[in-house]
């Protein structure tokens, strides 16, 4: 294994905008296009995916806003998307007549600016003005800007803040809560806003009230005001690292009463009630909890809590949403949904199941109305069930507003979810979804994968995966690592730090069981994942190479002695480790993809996957991958979109683009016969790579 952290030969292309960097950004574009791109199908195929991305009939969710409905939408007539809204009565509609409030394409058109919707904060209860959030080419930075929905115009001299990765909420008519770049000291190390400020209408920001401080390691501070009538307050805290924080409650002379739970447990206020989720064992509850406290009697000392959840070794806390009165309770067993709504009551909390919820497929509430009534909108889906909305309210019938059409033929498709057992006896389910193997024999599989930061994979209906890949005889899979939240935070907690190849056992534990069970073969296997899952996709290329026959790593994390130097790396020291930390550089070290590859070892191709304008994950992780991999002498394949962020794709079109060049590399690779081909020399370098060429931040 060689050693290049201390001697990175490929620091030059972490220079996001350098001219030899993009010159070898587009060298490697065009290898790609010719070698993907050129495939006889490949138009086809990104035509037909673009088409179900922008497909009219489908379901427009929305978010309720006292008497509107709120939504985003994007088609081939709007590719960067129009905010609008319509009521009710007239969502009920096959055809709802909405009423447009923005139009980011005429926007981006009128200013020549990129602009990508990054969503909108409504002023509440008056539901008159928004503070609009506006990304250039889908960068997590953001500018704001105030917007009058009455007028459907920005208020010329309105709150507006420039790009920053800023965080913004409305603190009355006329102030926000805000956390932005507002020069030296203003952010932490992790890039986010180290402070919080009062802003009131018509000063200087800059000259705006300090509220909170956080300190300069922090990952960030924030602030908000709860609106909610007959119980207005407002909470300031810091994120001490991705999984701690603190919060307080501002009291109106200024001063602040911390909410004195665990830093590493999830905790708001709801109404009279102090809703927290451990994320260790607390007050004698376990892991993965919900409890609910008086916030009253909590501030006085009272420590009683009510269970309103319990995990047990195979059903984990999912989600949450209130209504007017009840609280519908998102769990998950083995991954599959089960829902029930929970009533407060003298005495203690009824429970009820809310019925009509399917196995094995993904069910979550869409939006309420918890200030109003006990309305939920739900929508219920599964890996060959189109999306239902439905509508209903707590105590009656619900019924259907608007049902998705098939978007691939699922005739001959089957799902089935088994159990894998990794290297230390740990059970891993995973879903199996397309043709039934035992009478096909084995086929391409594709095996997909993050293994994380307590997120979840769950059933879903996935059109572009259908008609990209199931449509055409692959095999799809969904393996439900550790690292994920599939069984709550102690399935998390499994694959933090140097237990990080818990995850990755569990991936290749599953792989394993796919070839045992006739699914596949290691030549017909593939695997993809991103961000995360972009680590763990260099895990199996450099770890069990030997078990697949495709790899497609998208938006990847893979030089681990040097994220936190990148981006927001930082922010995830608590999930990874700190390289700076002699105890934790070690594990570091050996997981990291880009330094664990070596000359002597046959790896099978791989497709690295990133965007210029991702500034959360620095797309210096795949450009240095990649460059080792070719001196080497390895079959890779580099493709970086110019805009899109750390999604990768900014619009449909880019999205289409990049999910077609994803299945037919993948088809190609594994139904392909003799070796793979492997690109020419590497170019575009300079002739003595300088030792810090400017932006590297060595």
């Amino acid at each position: 294994m060689r050693n290049v952290s201390d001697d990175d030969p490929y620091l030059w292309l972490e220079d996001v905008s350098g001219e030899e960097a993009l010159a070898w950004v587009a060298e490697r574009n065009a290898e790609t296009a010719g070698a993907v791109a050129g495939d006889a199908g490949f138009d086809m195929l990104k035509a037909r995916l673009r088409e179900v991305l922008d497909a009219s009939d489908r379901i427009p969710y929305t978010v309720r806003r006292g008497a509107y409905l709120y939504n985003f939408w994007q088609d081939a007539e709007h590719v960067r998307g129009v905010w609008r809204r319509t009521t009710l009565e007239r969502y009920r509609q096959d055809a709802p007549d909405w009423e447009v409030l923005l139009d980011v394409d005429a926007l981006a058109a009128a200013e020549d600016e990129k602009w990508v919707w990054d969503g909108a904060n409504v002023r509440h209860p008056a539901y008159d003005r928004a503070l609009v959030r506006l990304s250039r080419d889908g960068g997590d930075a953001v500018v704001v800007r105030e917007f009058d929905l009455g007028s459907r115009e920005f208020v010329d001299d309105g709150f507006r803040l420039p790009e920053a990765k800023t965080r913004i909420g409305w603190a009355g008519a006329d102030a926000v809560l805000v956390g932005t770049d507002l020069g030296p000291g203003s952010l932490t190390d992790s890039g986010y806003p180290r402070t919080v400020r009062r802003w009131r209408r018509g000063t200087p920001v800059a000259d705006s009230e300090l509220v909170f401080e956080a300190d300069p390691g922090d990952v960030s501070a924030w602030g908000y005001r709860d609106t909610t009538p007959g119980f207005e307050r407002e909470f300031v805290g810091r994120s001490l690292d991705f999984y701690r924080s603190e919060t307080h409650l501002l009291r109106p002379d200024g001063t602040r009463v911390r909410i004195d739970v665990p830093e590493d447990a999830v905790a708001y206020a709801h109404r009279r009630y102090l809703i927290v989720t451990p994320k260790s064992e607390w007050l004698g509850q376990p892991t993965g909890s919900l409890l609910a406290f008086d916030l009253d009697a909590f501030l006085a000392g009272d420590r009683t809590p009510e269970v309103l959840f319990t995990p047990d070794r195979r059903t984990a806390l999912a989600d949450h949403a209130w209504t007017r009165d009840h609280l519908i309770l998102e769990t998950m067993r083995d991954v599959s949904a089960r829902i029930e709504v929970l009533t407060p009551a003298e005495g203690g909390w009824t429970r009820e199941p809310l019925v009509g919820v399917p196995a094995l497929s993904a069910v979550s509430v869409v939006d309420t109305d918890p200030d109003v009534s006990d309305e939920y909108f739900l929508d219920v889906s599964g890996f060959l069930q189109p999306s239902t909305l439905r509508l209903g309210h707590i105590g009656a019938a619900s019924e259907v507003l608007k049902q998705a059409p098939h978007r691939f033929d699922p005739t001959g498709l089957t799902v089935d979810q088994h159990f894998a057992t990794s290297r230390d006896g740990t059970r891993v389910p995973y879903f199996v979804i397309g043709p039934d193997r035992a009478t096909t024999g084995p086929g391409p599989t594709l095996l997909y994968g993050y293994g994380g930061f307590e997120v979840s994979l769950t059933p879903y209906y996935g059109s572009v995966t259908g008609r990209g890949w199931l449509e055409r005889g692959g095999t799809y899979v969904i393996a439900n690592i550790r690292g994920g939240g599939e069984y709550g935070p102690d399935w998390h907690q499994a694959a933090l730090g140097a237990e990080r190849p818990r995850a990755f056992e569990d991936f290749e534990a599953v792989a394993e069981d796919l070839v045992a069970r006739g699914v596949t073969t290691p030549a017909m296997l593939g695997a993809q994942g991103g961000s995360n899952g972009g680590l763990l996709m260099g895990a199996m290329l450099t770890r069990r190479p030997e078990l697949f026959g495709a790899i497609v790593a998208e938006v990847p994390l893979l030089d681990m002695t040097r994220f936190h130097k990148l981006l927001a790396g930082a922010s995830w020291i608590a999930e990874y480790g700190d390289p700076d930390d002699e105890a934790d550089l070690p594990h570091l070290r050996a997981l990291s993809p880009y330094h664990r590859i070596e000359a002597d070892r046959d790896y099978p191709p791989v497709l690295l996957m990133t965007s210029t304008r991702d500034d959360r994950v620095h797309p210096g992780h795949a450009r240095k991958t990649a460059a080792r991999l070719r001196e080497l002498g390895h079959p890779v394949l580099f493709h970086e979109n110019t805009g899109g962020g750390h999604a990768g794709a900014g619009d449909n079109e880019q999205a289409a683009h990049n999910s077609a060049l994803v299945y037919t590399y993948l088809w190609q690779q594994l139904t392909r016969t003799g070796p793979p081909a492997i690109p020419g020399p590497l170019t575009a370098t300079p002739t003595a790579a300088p030792a810090a060429p400017s932006g590297t931040g060595s």
